[in-house]
């Protein structure tokens, strides 16, 4: 099943997220900025976000950016906290 640009936008973000690219509190780019990086409109970037906040990934505070949450939802831990055997 074909995805919309929006959902593979906020899978690239999610993997950077679980990656530890970006870490908890960590700022993601502006949207648009995101938007330049990723060859789309504005309302696109939108939408993406949405879906991540949605889901308890990122918290967006008006004026101020988007930020991944402090305390991130259970299975999304970045893999450098991941246990090992």
């Amino acid at each position: 099943m074909a995805q919309y640009e929006w959902q593979r936008i906020a899978g690239v973000i999610e993997e950077e997220i679980r990656s530890g690219r970006i870490p908890p509190g960590g700022a993601l780019p502006s949207i648009t900025r995101l938007a330049e990086m990723h060859g789309v409109a504005d309302r696109t970037i939108r939408r993406a976000l949405r879906d991540l906040r949605e889901r308890g990934l990122i918290e967006t505070l008006p004026h101020k950016g988007s930020f991944v949450v402090d305390v991130l939802p259970p299975g999304v831990e970045p893999e450098d906290s991941a246990p090992r055997d």
